[in-house]
Parts: structure tokens; sequence; C-alpha cells
């Protein structure tokens, strides 16, 4: 480990629709626009959301989902709402959690430049998992999982100077040649922009209701050899993520070079993964992890300015002199 703490965020899951143009064959999320699970989570859930997680102190809030159905019963949905696009919709609820003292971040897929460009400034970091740099079966059915989309669009974030997330799926039928490609691309748009803040590396979990509901899971034997492989790769100023939630092998985890654990919700569930609830903030103490509290902008970029202009207000009130949570 690069320190002797462990960072995380205290954060809100806010999943603002279920329908993605992709149709990944590991995704249990996903539903099929008109389908009667298909939904856009309405303002008034959404504020209900934030303002509890205002309670309880949260930091962030996680706005996620997948890449915006070209399917007109999508429109319709949000013309109903009120609003003409789903980044429309997303930059008002992203207001709303300012309101409410709480920082955005923005996980909305592959997002048109336009998109992008509205968004930033009404957040405090952007995310956009590249999973793989190889062309696997698993995206068969996912035009926006082409690598060098993803690719692109991180680095148009780069280019924006937006701190990152992103991060690698490990198991869905990639190489481990595809695993060290991956981690060198990120590498490299991070030596190019300085713009990556941390790396997840996620272990895919069946579920019996997905297409790849058969496929054996990566061992925790070999998500260790992975985690080793990102930390050997990735610079040392880029933040090593595993989720605490699909693992009951953390400590070897960090042992292995994990540095965060991401969000730790405690008001919302893990949507992407229902049946892998989030430990408490308290359990993981408790196991004796010394935890220092951050902002979803890592405490580089909060030295640095580079947050969106509109939440500048709540970064320099909750920030500390180095940038961590105060």
């Amino acid at each position: 480990m690069a320190s002797d703490f462990i960072t995380f965020t205290r954060n809100v899951f806010i999943p603002v629709t279920n329908m993605c143009r992709n149709n990944c064959a590991y995704c249990g999320f996903r539903r099929e626009v008109g389908s009667p699970e298909a939904r856009i989570m309405p303002p008034g859930e959404v504020l209900a959301t934030l303002e509890k997680a205002a309670a309880f102190e949260c930091k962030e809030a996680l706005f996620t989902y997948g890449d915006a159905p070209q399917d007109p019963r999508f429109t319709k949905g949000l013309e109903q709402l009120g609003y003409a696009t789903l980044t429309d919709y997303v930059y008002d609820l992203s207001l709303r959690a300012i309101d409410l003292g709480i920082l955005p971040h923005t996980n909305g897929g592959v997002l048109p430049l336009p998109d992008l460009k509205k968004l930033w400034p009404v957040n405090a970091s952007m995310g956009l998992m590249l999973e793989t740099t190889a062309k696997l079966p698993a995206h068969q059915l996912s035009p926006l999982k082409d690598p060098e989309v993803r690719l692109e669009f991180i680095a148009e974030a780069g280019r924006m100077g937006i701190p990152f997330t992103t991060g690698i799926l490990v198991g869905i039928g990639e190489t481990w040649a595809d695993r060290r490609a991956s981690l060198e691309a990120i590498r490299d748009l991070h030596l190019k922009y300085d713009h990556i803040q941390e790396v997840i590396v996620q272990n895919f979990v069946p579920k019996p209701y997905i297409r790849m509901a058969n496929v054996v899971p990566p061992t925790p034997e070999e998500m260790v050899e992975v985690l080793r492989l990102a930390r050997e790769i990735l610079p040392s100023d880029v933040s090593l993520q595993a989720p605490p939630n699909l693992t009951s092998h953390l400590d070897q985890f960090l042992q292995a070079g994990v540095e965060d654990v991401g969000g730790i919700s405690p008001v919302t569930l893990d949507y992407i993964n229902p049946e892998c609830a989030w430990p408490s903030i308290d359990a993981l103490k408790a196991r004796g992890l010394k935890l220092r509290e951050r902002l979803p902008v890592y405490p580089k970029y909060v030295r640095k300015g580079w947050y969106g202009a509109k939440v500048k207000p709540l970064v320099e009130r909750y920030a500390d002199e180095e940038g961590y949570c105060a």
C-alpha cells in the first residue's frame, strides 16, 4: 500500500435508468426498453434519496447509468418528465444534489462531447469503466463497448482536465495479455493527460439470470495477481481500488496494492450487484482498517483546482489542506 490508510467516500448510489443501448452478456442491471421493469428514476424518488443521503452526511452522489437507448419509447419517457435528453435530466438532478450539499460524480456511458461539456461544470469528477481493450463475445451486442470508442472518450475527458475514474472488469473472457494491455492503455492516457485519479479492478460476479450465468468467475488468487499487475503498471499517483462488497478476501487485496475501497453508501444498495451488500464503515474499522474519507475528486485534483465550477463552494467547504474530507 502507498500509505498507512485506506480511502473511501461516503456516497449515495443513484441509478438514473436501467435502460441501456448496450446489451452486455454479463449485465444483470439492464432492462429492455418497454419491459415492465424498465424505468427512469423519477425526480421525486431521486430527491427523496438525496435528502436521506444528506442526513447521513454523504459527500458523493454517484449518478450511474448506461448509454442512452436510441428508442422512441425511451425518449417519450424523458419527455413525460419534462426533458428532451437524459443529459438534461441528469444536469438538473446534479443541481439538486449540489443544493443539498452533495458532490455529483457522473458515470453515464460514452457521452457525446456536447453532453460531456454540459455535465462537467456540475460534477466533482466523472468516470467510465474501460473494462477491456479486447473485443469480446460478451460485448457483441454492445456497440459503445468498442474499446477505441471508450479510450477516445477517456482521452476527451483528459483534454478537458476532468479528474477521471476508470477501470477493468476481470473475468469476462479476456486473457492475461488483454488485462496487461488494458492497464497499459489507461497508464498511457494518464501519462499524456494527468487525469486518471483512480483505477477500479472489479471482478465479474455471475448471476443466474444473465447470459454468462455459467461462466466461472476469477478466483481470489487470480484477482490478487491482477491487482499486483495493476499496481506494477499504473503510475504511483493513480489510486488502485477494489470494491469491498464483491470479495471476502479484502485483506489480500489490500496487501496486493489496493489503496481505496470506493463508495460506501449508508443509504442505497449496489444496484449493479444488489446481492452483494456493502460493508459498513464501522465494520471496516472493526477489521482494523485505518480509513480516511475523501471526496469524489481526489486530493491531488482538489489542490490543482480540477473540478466543476458549480461544485467549487462545496469542495472548498469540505476539503482539508491536504485535499481529503475534513
